[in-house]
Protein backbone atom coordinates (compact mmCIF):
# COMPACT_ATOMS: atom_id res chain seq x y z
CA UNK A 1 0.00 0.00 0.00
CA UNK A 2 1.05 3.18 -1.01
CA UNK A 3 2.17 6.10 1.82
CA UNK A 4 0.69 9.36 0.54
CA UNK A 5 3.23 12.29 0.99
CA UNK A 6 2.67 14.49 4.29
CA UNK A 7 2.26 18.14 2.42
CA UNK A 8 4.69 20.62 3.61
CA UNK A 9 3.61 24.29 3.98
CA UNK A 10 4.90 27.65 4.42
CA UNK A 11 2.37 30.26 5.86
CA UNK A 12 2.85 33.69 6.57
CA UNK A 13 0.38 35.76 8.66
CA UNK A 14 0.46 39.29 10.00
CA UNK A 15 -2.76 39.72 11.74
CA UNK A 16 -5.61 38.01 13.49
CA UNK A 17 -8.14 37.73 11.11
CA UNK A 18 -5.43 36.11 8.37
CA UNK A 19 -4.71 33.93 11.56
CA UNK A 20 -8.72 32.64 11.53
CA UNK A 21 -8.64 32.42 7.61
CA UNK A 22 -5.33 31.16 7.16
CA UNK A 23 -6.49 28.40 9.64
CA UNK A 24 -9.63 27.21 8.07
CA UNK A 25 -7.75 27.08 4.52
CA UNK A 26 -5.06 24.58 6.47
CA UNK A 27 -7.76 22.43 7.70
CA UNK A 28 -9.43 22.07 4.52
CA UNK A 29 -6.02 21.47 2.97
CA UNK A 30 -6.31 18.60 5.18
CA UNK A 31 -9.58 17.09 4.18
CA UNK A 32 -9.10 17.55 0.58
CA UNK A 33 -5.26 15.80 1.35
CA UNK A 34 -6.52 13.06 3.76
CA UNK A 35 -3.24 13.20 5.24
CA UNK A 36 -1.16 14.76 8.11
CA UNK A 37 -0.18 18.46 6.63
CA UNK A 38 3.60 20.17 8.11
CA UNK A 39 3.53 23.59 8.98
CA UNK A 40 6.54 25.96 8.84
CA UNK A 41 6.38 29.96 9.26
CA UNK A 42 4.69 32.54 11.41
CA UNK A 43 0.81 32.87 12.57
CA UNK A 44 -1.33 33.27 15.76
CA UNK A 45 -3.27 31.12 18.18
CA UNK A 46 -5.80 29.64 15.74
CA UNK A 47 -2.66 28.24 13.28
CA UNK A 48 -0.73 27.27 16.37
CA UNK A 49 -3.39 25.09 17.63
CA UNK A 50 -3.41 23.28 13.98
CA UNK A 51 0.58 22.39 14.91
CA UNK A 52 2.84 25.65 13.86
CA UNK A 53 5.26 26.75 15.82
CA UNK A 54 5.44 30.50 14.76
CA UNK A 55 9.13 31.28 14.50
CA UNK A 56 8.34 34.74 15.78
CA UNK A 57 5.64 36.93 16.81
CA UNK A 58 3.59 37.72 13.92
CA UNK A 59 2.80 41.47 15.11
CA UNK A 60 6.12 42.31 14.00
CA UNK A 61 5.09 42.11 10.13
CA UNK A 62 1.68 44.24 11.21
CA UNK A 63 2.76 47.29 9.70
CA UNK A 64 0.76 49.64 7.26
CA UNK A 65 1.21 52.79 5.11
CA UNK A 66 3.97 53.66 3.54
CA UNK A 67 6.14 55.33 5.34
CA UNK A 68 6.13 52.25 8.69
CA UNK A 69 7.31 49.60 6.23
CA UNK A 70 10.79 52.05 5.14
CA UNK A 71 10.88 53.21 9.32
CA UNK A 72 11.43 49.07 9.87
CA UNK A 73 12.99 47.93 6.68
CA UNK A 74 16.00 46.41 7.88
CA UNK A 75 13.85 44.42 10.57
CA UNK A 76 11.34 42.97 8.30
CA UNK A 77 13.38 41.93 5.15
CA UNK A 78 15.49 40.54 8.13
CA UNK A 79 12.34 38.27 9.23
CA UNK A 80 11.40 37.62 5.44
CA UNK A 81 15.39 36.29 4.70
CA UNK A 82 15.09 34.00 7.93
CA UNK A 83 11.51 32.83 6.80
CA UNK A 84 12.41 32.31 3.18
CA UNK A 85 15.59 30.08 4.17
CA UNK A 86 13.28 28.03 6.48
CA UNK A 87 11.37 27.30 3.44
CA UNK A 88 13.74 26.23 1.04
CA UNK A 89 15.34 24.22 3.86
CA UNK A 90 12.05 22.68 4.49
CA UNK A 91 11.41 21.99 0.84
CA UNK A 92 7.88 23.27 1.19
CA UNK A 93 5.27 22.49 -1.49
CA UNK A 94 3.22 25.58 -1.41
CA UNK A 95 3.37 28.67 0.35
CA UNK A 96 0.11 30.37 1.82
CA UNK A 97 0.83 34.76 2.16
CA UNK A 98 -2.31 35.75 3.97
CA UNK A 99 -2.82 39.56 3.18
CA UNK A 100 0.66 41.76 4.48
CA UNK A 101 1.02 41.94 0.18
CA UNK A 102 4.38 43.83 0.67
CA UNK A 103 6.00 41.25 3.23
CA UNK A 104 4.96 38.56 1.43
CA UNK A 105 5.51 39.45 -2.56
CA UNK A 106 9.23 38.98 -2.21
CA UNK A 107 9.32 35.46 -0.33
CA UNK A 108 6.88 34.53 -3.43
CA UNK A 109 9.35 35.87 -6.14
CA UNK A 110 12.17 33.58 -4.19
CA UNK A 111 10.56 30.64 -4.09
CA UNK A 112 9.28 31.07 -7.52
CA UNK A 113 12.68 30.89 -8.19
CA UNK A 114 13.20 27.47 -7.15
CA UNK A 115 10.24 25.90 -9.21
CA UNK A 116 9.00 23.56 -6.54
CA UNK A 117 6.77 25.37 -4.51
CA UNK A 118 3.12 26.77 -5.43
CA UNK A 119 2.41 30.09 -4.34
CA UNK A 120 -0.91 30.80 -2.74
CA UNK A 121 -1.55 34.81 -2.16
CA UNK A 122 -5.04 34.39 0.54
CA UNK A 123 -6.38 37.73 0.45
CA UNK A 124 -5.65 39.92 -2.42
CA UNK A 125 -4.24 43.12 -2.64
CA UNK A 126 -5.72 46.71 -3.11
CA UNK A 127 -5.03 46.50 -6.69
CA UNK A 128 -8.02 47.24 -7.63
CA UNK A 129 -7.77 50.63 -5.44
CA UNK A 130 -4.37 51.85 -6.09
CA UNK A 131 -0.56 50.58 -6.86
CA UNK A 132 -1.60 48.22 -9.90
CA UNK A 133 1.97 48.16 -10.82
CA UNK A 134 1.81 45.05 -8.45
CA UNK A 135 0.07 43.14 -10.72
CA UNK A 136 3.54 41.96 -12.78
CA UNK A 137 4.92 40.85 -9.48
CA UNK A 138 1.29 38.48 -9.21
CA UNK A 139 1.70 37.61 -12.62
CA UNK A 140 5.47 36.15 -12.33
CA UNK A 141 5.57 35.24 -8.59
CA UNK A 142 1.98 33.64 -7.36
CA UNK A 143 0.21 31.05 -9.16
CA UNK A 144 -3.30 31.64 -7.61
CA UNK A 145 -4.82 34.74 -5.75
CA UNK A 146 -7.64 33.69 -3.51
CA UNK A 147 -10.35 36.90 -3.36
CA UNK A 148 -12.43 37.39 -0.63
CA UNK A 149 -14.99 39.53 -2.54
CA UNK A 150 -16.67 38.58 -5.98
CA UNK A 151 -15.30 41.80 -7.71
CA UNK A 152 -11.77 41.32 -6.89
CA UNK A 153 -12.29 37.81 -8.76
CA UNK A 154 -13.63 39.61 -11.66
CA UNK A 155 -10.51 42.14 -11.65
CA UNK A 156 -8.39 38.95 -12.03
CA UNK A 157 -10.05 37.36 -14.43
CA UNK A 158 -10.02 40.47 -16.66
CA UNK A 159 -6.45 40.83 -16.36
CA UNK A 160 -5.74 36.70 -17.01
CA UNK A 161 -4.87 36.21 -13.60
CA UNK A 162 -5.59 32.83 -12.04
CA UNK A 163 -7.99 33.11 -9.31
CA UNK A 164 -10.92 31.68 -7.10
CA UNK A 165 -13.70 33.48 -5.46
CA UNK A 166 -13.38 32.08 -1.53
CA UNK A 167 -16.18 34.00 -0.32
CA UNK A 168 -15.76 35.41 3.23
CA UNK A 169 -16.42 34.40 6.35
CA UNK A 170 -18.94 37.25 7.39
CA UNK A 171 -21.62 35.63 5.10
CA UNK A 172 -22.84 33.46 7.56
CA UNK A 173 -22.53 35.71 10.74
CA UNK A 174 -25.40 36.17 12.92
CA UNK A 175 -26.43 38.23 15.74
CA UNK A 176 -25.59 37.29 19.20
CA UNK A 177 -28.46 37.16 21.75
CA UNK A 178 -28.15 40.61 23.60
CA UNK A 179 -29.61 39.23 27.08
CA UNK A 180 -26.40 37.22 26.99
CA UNK A 181 -24.77 39.81 26.42
CA UNK A 182 -26.22 41.97 29.04
CA UNK A 183 -25.37 39.55 31.72
CA UNK A 184 -22.20 37.93 29.74
CA UNK A 185 -20.31 42.04 30.43
CA UNK A 186 -22.34 42.92 33.21
CA UNK A 187 -24.62 45.83 31.10
CA UNK A 188 -27.08 47.88 32.17
CA UNK A 189 -30.41 47.38 30.31
CA UNK A 190 -31.61 50.76 30.90
CA UNK A 191 -28.35 52.19 28.93
CA UNK A 192 -27.92 52.68 24.57
CA UNK A 193 -24.59 51.64 23.03
CA UNK A 194 -22.08 52.70 20.65
CA UNK A 195 -19.48 50.41 19.94
CA UNK A 196 -15.94 51.86 18.96
CA UNK A 197 -13.60 49.74 16.98
CA UNK A 198 -10.06 51.82 16.47
CA UNK A 199 -8.82 48.98 14.94
CA UNK A 200 -5.89 46.61 16.01
CA UNK A 201 -2.58 47.83 15.34
CA UNK A 202 -1.04 50.46 17.67
CA UNK A 203 -0.31 52.49 14.92
CA UNK A 204 -4.02 52.70 14.10
CA UNK A 205 -4.77 53.04 17.72
CA UNK A 206 -2.70 56.04 18.23
CA UNK A 207 -4.14 57.69 15.36
CA UNK A 208 -7.37 57.58 16.01
CA UNK A 209 -8.26 56.93 19.50
CA UNK A 210 -7.41 60.21 20.85
CA UNK A 211 -10.36 61.46 18.24
CA UNK A 212 -12.65 58.94 19.29
CA UNK A 213 -12.26 59.69 23.04
CA UNK A 214 -12.94 63.43 22.18
CA UNK A 215 -15.87 62.63 20.53
CA UNK A 216 -16.99 60.33 23.19
CA UNK A 217 -16.36 62.83 26.39
CA UNK A 218 -18.54 65.32 23.89
CA UNK A 219 -21.25 62.66 23.23
CA UNK A 220 -21.59 61.34 26.55
CA UNK A 221 -21.85 64.91 27.91
CA UNK A 222 -25.18 65.53 25.19
CA UNK A 223 -26.25 62.42 25.44
CA UNK A 224 -26.23 60.77 29.30
CA UNK A 225 -28.17 57.35 28.25
CA UNK A 226 -25.47 56.41 26.41
CA UNK A 227 -22.23 54.09 27.26
CA UNK A 228 -19.39 52.88 24.96
CA UNK A 229 -18.36 49.76 24.12
CA UNK A 230 -14.68 49.18 22.66
CA UNK A 231 -13.58 45.66 21.82
CA UNK A 232 -9.52 44.32 22.25
CA UNK A 233 -8.39 42.70 19.30
CA UNK A 234 -6.23 40.92 22.26
CA UNK A 235 -4.56 41.31 25.39
CA UNK A 236 -1.60 44.04 23.50
CA UNK A 237 -4.20 45.79 21.96
CA UNK A 238 -6.29 46.17 25.40
CA UNK A 239 -3.43 47.23 26.85
CA UNK A 240 -3.11 50.00 24.46
CA UNK A 241 -6.35 51.26 24.83
CA UNK A 242 -6.72 51.32 28.63
CA UNK A 243 -3.36 53.55 28.33
CA UNK A 244 -4.73 56.15 26.44
CA UNK A 245 -8.46 55.97 27.96
CA UNK A 246 -9.63 57.76 31.03
CA UNK A 247 -11.32 56.05 33.82
CA UNK A 248 -13.78 58.82 34.24
CA UNK A 249 -16.11 58.25 30.60
CA UNK A 250 -18.53 55.22 30.11
CA UNK A 251 -16.31 53.25 28.60
CA UNK A 252 -16.52 49.19 28.57
CA UNK A 253 -13.06 47.12 27.12
CA UNK A 254 -12.85 43.92 26.24
CA UNK A 255 -10.86 41.06 24.28
CA UNK A 256 -12.09 39.24 21.42
CA UNK A 257 -15.53 40.22 21.68
CA UNK A 258 -16.58 42.17 18.58
CA UNK A 259 -19.49 40.88 17.39
CA UNK A 260 -21.49 40.79 20.82
CA UNK A 261 -20.64 44.61 21.21
CA UNK A 262 -22.11 45.28 17.70
CA UNK A 263 -25.25 42.94 18.68
CA UNK A 264 -26.04 45.10 21.14
CA UNK A 265 -25.24 48.38 20.14
CA UNK A 266 -27.15 51.19 18.08
CA UNK A 267 -24.51 52.15 15.95
CA UNK A 268 -20.77 51.85 15.61
CA UNK A 269 -17.95 53.87 15.12
CA UNK A 270 -15.35 51.94 12.82
CA UNK A 271 -11.69 52.28 11.69
CA UNK A 272 -12.01 50.97 7.77
CA UNK A 273 -11.07 47.93 7.41
CA UNK A 274 -13.08 43.74 7.69
CA UNK A 275 -14.75 45.11 11.00
CA UNK A 276 -16.53 48.00 8.84
CA UNK A 277 -18.05 45.06 7.22
CA UNK A 278 -18.87 42.88 10.30
CA UNK A 279 -20.60 45.76 11.76
CA UNK A 280 -22.26 45.92 8.48
CA UNK A 281 -23.53 42.54 8.49
CA UNK A 282 -24.68 42.65 11.72
CA UNK A 283 -27.12 45.83 10.96
CA UNK A 284 -24.82 48.09 13.96
CA UNK A 285 -24.58 50.98 10.84
CA UNK A 286 -20.61 51.63 11.10
CA UNK A 287 -19.42 55.60 10.53
CA UNK A 288 -16.17 54.28 8.77
CA UNK A 289 -13.26 56.23 10.04
CA UNK A 290 -9.46 56.32 8.81
CA UNK A 291 -6.49 58.88 9.46
CA UNK A 292 -3.06 58.20 8.98
CA UNK A 293 0.15 60.24 9.09
CA UNK A 294 0.48 63.68 7.27
CA UNK A 295 3.13 62.03 4.40
CA UNK A 296 1.16 58.71 4.44
CA UNK A 297 -1.98 59.99 3.32
CA UNK A 298 -0.30 62.76 0.76
CA UNK A 299 0.74 59.56 -0.88
CA UNK A 300 -1.74 57.23 -0.99
CA UNK A 301 -4.29 59.88 -1.37
CA UNK A 302 -2.97 60.49 -4.70
CA UNK A 303 -2.79 56.95 -5.92
CA UNK A 304 -6.31 55.74 -5.31
CA UNK A 305 -8.56 54.50 -7.83
CA UNK A 306 -11.82 54.64 -5.93
CA UNK A 307 -14.22 57.16 -4.30
CA UNK A 308 -14.90 54.69 -1.31
CA UNK A 309 -13.04 53.62 0.82
CA UNK A 310 -15.10 51.01 3.16
CA UNK A 311 -15.33 47.85 2.52
CA UNK A 312 -19.39 47.80 2.44
CA UNK A 313 -19.71 50.85 0.56
CA UNK A 314 -17.43 49.13 -2.38
CA UNK A 315 -19.69 46.09 -1.82
CA UNK A 316 -23.11 47.99 -2.45
CA UNK A 317 -21.36 50.27 -5.00
CA UNK A 318 -22.45 53.30 -3.27
CA UNK A 319 -21.67 55.41 -0.16
CA UNK A 320 -24.35 53.92 1.59
CA UNK A 321 -22.33 54.54 5.03
CA UNK A 322 -20.77 57.68 5.82
CA UNK A 323 -17.18 57.98 5.23
CA UNK A 324 -14.38 60.47 7.10
CA UNK A 325 -11.32 60.21 5.88
CA UNK A 326 -8.26 61.56 7.32
CA UNK A 327 -9.18 65.86 8.10
CA UNK A 328 -13.14 64.53 8.13
CA UNK A 329 -12.23 62.44 10.49
CA UNK A 330 -12.78 64.83 13.77
CA UNK A 331 -14.61 65.27 17.01
CA UNK A 332 -17.66 68.23 14.70
CA UNK A 333 -17.78 65.65 12.26
CA UNK A 334 -18.64 62.24 13.92
CA UNK A 335 -21.39 63.93 16.27
CA UNK A 336 -22.70 65.44 12.91
CA UNK A 337 -23.11 61.71 11.69
CA UNK A 338 -23.63 59.98 15.58
CA UNK A 339 -26.88 62.23 15.45
CA UNK A 340 -28.24 61.30 12.26
CA UNK A 341 -27.71 57.85 13.05
CA UNK A 342 -30.09 57.92 16.26
CA UNK A 343 -32.43 59.53 14.32
CA UNK A 344 -32.62 56.77 11.71
CA UNK A 345 -31.40 58.99 9.20
CA UNK A 346 -29.13 55.80 7.60
CA UNK A 347 -31.19 52.82 6.87
CA UNK A 348 -30.18 49.18 8.30
CA UNK A 349 -31.76 47.01 5.86
CA UNK A 350 -28.27 46.10 3.91
CA UNK A 351 -27.35 43.17 6.16
CA UNK A 352 -28.82 40.20 4.01
CA UNK A 353 -27.36 41.64 0.69
CA UNK A 354 -24.18 41.98 1.93
CA UNK A 355 -24.34 38.71 2.61
CA UNK A 356 -25.66 37.37 -0.31
CA UNK A 357 -22.47 39.36 -1.76
CA UNK A 358 -20.09 37.58 0.49
CA UNK A 359 -20.87 34.09 -0.67
CA UNK A 360 -17.94 32.55 -2.49
CA UNK A 361 -17.39 28.69 -3.41
CA UNK A 362 -16.10 28.25 -0.18
CA UNK A 363 -12.76 26.92 2.02
CA UNK A 364 -12.92 23.32 0.61
CA UNK A 365 -12.96 24.00 -2.94
CA UNK A 366 -10.55 26.43 -2.72
CA UNK A 367 -8.33 23.69 -1.04
CA UNK A 368 -9.44 21.50 -4.36
CA UNK A 369 -8.28 23.89 -6.49
CA UNK A 370 -5.22 24.63 -5.25
CA UNK A 371 -4.45 20.93 -4.97
CA UNK A 372 -4.88 20.93 -8.69
CA UNK A 373 -2.12 23.40 -9.35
Amino acid sequence: MQTKKTLRVGIVVGEHSGDLLGSELINSLKKENENDIELFGIGGPRLSELGLKSEFDFKKINVMGLVEPIKNFRELNKLRKNLISLFEDKEIDYFIGVDSPDFNISIHKQLKKKGHTKNIQLVSPSVWVWRQGRLKHIRSFIDMTVCLFNFEHEFYQKENLQSIHLGHPFAHLKKENMEVIFDKYNLSRDKQYVSILPGSRKSEINNLLPTYLDFIKEHSEKYSNYEYLIPAADSSSMQDIKNIIPSSLPIHVYQNCSKDFLSVSDYSIVTSGTATLEAAVLSCNPIICYKTSFINYAIISRMLKIDNVGLPNLLLGSRVFPELIQSDCNTKNLMKEAKKMQEGSYKNNYASKLQDLLLGEGFQETAKKIRLL
